[in-house]
């Protein structure tokens, strides 16, 4: 009898240890369930509030205010979330099983947690609306004037082929000379010391300088010099000029750690069959060290693809520049905002092409 007392209460003992750690979330639940209320009112404000500007405008009523109701209606899931998160608490708390309860606990928590992300995130989109509809609606006007916006995209697109061509050849310039001074500054021995010097110069200068001086130096001062050809040259000439030597120091630090990152043994193994230095560079080391750099590289094209706004400094008649002559002519910023959006068009795929390369570059390695 005393060994079943004492084994009884040992149970008892455990049970009591297995329940004090059920964890309901009831405060975390009611902190949802608050948020999302406060979320659907808030949602709720500024859709009605764009809804009557736009109808003021002139729009059609009935589609602004579908669309304005589909906000709305998706703020309403996120509080049935809020809901079943605080059902599942409550259900946690009145569970006689232990495992049930835990398994409800958790439920709750995951659900209240993405309550609280999703409400934070239509909290964030109703203060960008607001700020959009606010006096009169100042900013959609100063920087999203449509009419505007229609008149002026042809001739801004027309003026975008100016920066895509500058970025094009100054691509393709930028990958040859950072390889060579690359090259220059991995050149061994002693012989090699007065070149990797010099190219060790050039690279934390133009590193050093603004890309934006180098350009109104360039830019202005070559034509000054009188300078046989350079005096003659165009402001997109100049401008390609520039970005390869600003781009070139960069990059070439991206090829020196590729290069760098080749084991040793590389090498002297190619020196062993007999390869010259340069040979040995040519078919053995730089293409092992080029697989490595290509998501850098295609950051650096990123990179580069955006300065060329910047040779709107010296004259030339990109797509920021020709923005610039219509916002002053309009006293609207409008056409600036198209420029804006043509490099955001531009720039995001580049960006998640990078990414997708240096995620499969880390799956390569975690197969490795």
């Amino acid at each position: 009898m005393n060994t079943t007392a004492a084994m009884a209460s040992v149970e008892r003992a455990n049970q009591w240890r297995a329940r004090s750690r059920v964890r309901a979330y009831g405060a975390l639940t009611r902190a949802a369930f608050s948020i999302a209320a406060v979320t659907f009112m808030s949602v709720a404000a500024t859709a009605i509030a764009i809804a009557q500007f736009m109808v003021q405008e002139g729009w059609d009523a009935v589609p602004v205010w579908i669309a304005g109701a589909i906000p709305a209606l998706l703020c309403l899931l996120v509080a049935g979330r809020a809901v079943q998160a605080v059902r599942l608490s409550m259900g946690a708390r009145s569970s006689d099983d232990v495992y049930e309860a835990r398994a409800l606990g958790a439920k709750a928590s995951e659900v209240s947690w993405k309550t609280i992300s999703h409400s934070i995130a239509f909290l964030i989109l109703c203060a960008l609306a607001w700020f959009m509809v606010v006096n009169d609606a100042a900013v959609s006007r100063t920087f999203f004037d449509m009419d505007l916006i229609t008149r002026s995209a042809t001739t801004v697109l027309k003026a975008f082929g100016t920066n895509v061509l500058i970025f094009a050849v100054s691509a393709v310039l930028i990958l040859v000379w950072a390889l060579v001074i690359a090259i220059a500054r991995t050149l061994p021995g002693e012989a090699g010391r007065p070149i990797r010097t010099i190219a060790i110069i050039y690279s934390d200068l133009f590193r050093g300088l603004p890309a934006i001086i180098t350009i109104y130096l360039i830019g202005f001062g070559l034509p000054l010099t009188n300078l046989p050809v350079l005096k003659d040259l165009s402001s997109n000439a100049y401008a390609i000029i520039a970005l390869t030597l600003t781009y070139g120091a960069y990059t070439s630090e991206v090829y020196r750690a590729g290069i760098e990152s080749v084991h040793p043994s590389q090498i002297a193994a190619a020196r062993s069959l007999g390869l010259s230095y340069f040979r040995t560079m040519r078919y053995v080391i730089v293409p092992q060290a080029v697989r490595g750099i290509i998501p850098p590289l295609m950051n650096n094209c990123i990179s580069l693809q955006k300065d060329t706004a910047l040779v709107a400094i010296i004259g030339t008649i990109d797509a920021f520049n020709q923005s610039k002559i219509i916002a002053s002519n309009n006293f609207n910023l409008s056409a600036v905002m198209t420029v804006a959006i043509i490099f955001i068009l531009i720039t995001i795929p580049q960006a998640r092409f990078v990414d997708k390369l240096i995620e499969r570059d880390r799956s390569k390695r975690r197969s490795g």
